[in-house]
This record gives structure tokens, sequence and C-alpha cells, in this order.
């Protein structure tokens, strides 16, 4: 299919520019409009006098852009939160913004045509073994779509994470929970607007040696739709190390599926938001960095983009 992705990035604060040049580009019935965000770490220094509200600030700044681009959906890459268990505060702050932002009476312009008892049926809760907007008791404007981060992976005897929750609420499709680290099958949400199929595959945390592992003996695997499989838009969404910490502590990009478009990598705070392509495997990978700085480091130190 002949898509191209056309990438408008966004400042956030201090100097958040919400204006953008007109590019041109096929009918609105065809194009899918994504707000793409990674790493917002919720909750992070909530104790600091100074810095209590910098992630829910940004937050908020990721949100009204994307109500004021009038986008399909909201594509988060892991690390909602800062912690798996984040304060009543913070998850009252998200639960808030979330419900002011992504609730309305917007139509929904696109389709989504996969199994969603298969695409969501890893969520503990099984609260919603369907895409939110399609609920009849509510009315979502901006369907958020997530997958976690190592900081809010589900824990404990019966493993939950902040994203459980909020997909009980029916405020997040929480998607990419991988329970069995063996012989992993991966289905896709695809979704199709007008005569654009776009398929997007979730990975959530996986830590990073043991993934390594899983890639090197083959054991995971990206299903394709059965019908007219190149005709699909792909995209992945990773929530990992890209840069190598050690022989096995990172995830190579040749790993990766060659029959796929975008890679949304999460977990890497550097943005770098202009699409990087890989010539060996032919797809590109769009590193949207962290919405606020969680170090002093260099890499936090560029401007931080949505």
């Amino acid at each position: 299919m002949p898509i191209s992705p056309v990438l408008v990035s966004h400042n956030l604060s201090p100097s958040m520019d919400a204006s953008s040049d007109e590019t041109s580009a096929p009918s609105d019935d065809d194009v899918f409009k994504i707000l793409i965000t990674t790493d917002n770490h919720l909750g992070y220094s909530e104790r600091d006098d100074e810095r209590s509200r910098d992630s829910v600030t940004t937050f908020e700044e990721c949100l009204q852009i994307a109500k004021d681009q009038n986008v399909d959906l909201i594509l988060l890459g892991g690390d909602l939160f800062h912690e798996n268990k984040p304060s009543s505060h913070v998850m009252l702050e998200c639960i808030s913004l979330l419900r002011k932002y992504c609730l309305g009476d917007k139509t929904i312009e696109f389709k989504l045509v996969s199994d969603e008892k298969i695409n969501f049926s890893s969520n503990q809760t099984n609260s919603f073994p369907w895409a939110n907007f399609k609920d009849p008791n509510l009315n979502v404007s901006i369907p958020v779509f997530s997958i976690h981060g190592n900081h809010d992976d589900p824990s404990g005897a019966n493993p939950l994470c902040p994203l459980d929750l909020l997909s009980s609420c029916g405020l997040v499709n929480y998607f990419g929970n991988v329970q069995v680290l063996e012989n992993i099958n991966i289905n896709p949400l695809l979704f199709r607007k007008g005569v654009t199929n776009l398929s997007i595959y979730g990975l959530g945390s996986i830590r990073d040696e043991r993934l390594h592992r899983i890639f090197l003996k083959n054991q995971i695997n990206l299903l394709r739709p059965t019908n007219t499989p190149d005709d699909w838009f792909n995209i992945f969404v990773i929530h990992q190390n890209r840069v190598a910490h050690g022989p096995k502590n990172y995830i190579p990009e040749q790993f990766l599926h060659e029959f796929l478009d975008i890679i949304i990598w999460g977990h890497e705070h550097d943005c770098r938001i202009t699409p990087e392509f890989n010539t060996v495997q032919n797809f590109y990978v769009i590193q949207p960095g962290s919405s606020i700085a969680t170090s002093l480091s260099e890499g936090e130190q560029l401007q931080k983009h949505v």
C-alpha cells in the first residue's frame, strides 16, 4: 500500500508550539492522525516542592495537543506512570485528565476490525474485552491505546499494573501484555479508515536479557492478517533498551521483523522524533523520548516533543 508517514512534531513546555505547516496529504477520510508519546512518568518527583506537578502538567499538554489537532487516537509507548503503584493523588489526576480530554461527543472516524477478545485477552481484569469506544455506556472522543513500560509493569501474586485499573474504568485500551514468555504470538490491532489499513503491534516491557534470548531462539512471532497481508501499514510499539548496555542487555533493531514500516521505540528518554531509516530492515524508527526530564544526563537536555 503506497502510504508514507507524515510527521509533525510539537514541542512541550516551556516552549509548546501547537502550530504546524500545512502539508499536502490525501483525503482526511483515509488519513490516520495519531498523537504518539512515551515515558510520561506520571508521579515523578511528586514529593518535590519545585517539580511535584511537572509530569501531570506535561501530560495535560500532550492531551491538549491531541484535542487541538483533532487526532483519531493517542498511542502511548509505555511508562505512563513512574511507579507500578502510583499514589492515589497521581492516579486521580490521571483519571481526571483522561475524562476531561478523551471523553466526549466526537465521532470515531475509524473502525477496529481485529478480534478484540484476542487483542485485550491478557488484561487481568478482563472488564473490557473490547475497545472502550465500542462500549455502549461510554462516550469516547479520543481513544487511548497503551502498552506498559518497565516502571509500570504488572507485578504481584496476581500481576496487575496501573493500566489494568485505567482499562477497567474504560479510559485506556491496554494491549501488548504477554504472560507466557515462550513462543510468543503477537496479534495486531487492525484499524481501517477509508481505504487505509493500519495494524499496530504492541509488546509491553520485558527484561532485556530475557527478551534478547527469546528473539535469538525465534520464539516471537508477529501474526499478520491472513487476507492480503501486504495491504496493511505496520507499526510496532516496543519499550526496551535500544542502546547496548551489555552484550544482551538491549534489543538490536535487526531482531525486529522486516515487514514492519515504523517502530515506535519507548524507554529511551532522548527525543529523536525525526524518523530514522534502518537500511538493513527497511523500516523507520521513531523514538519520542520522555515528556519530562527524569535525570541529569545529556540526552535529557534535548527539547521534549510529542
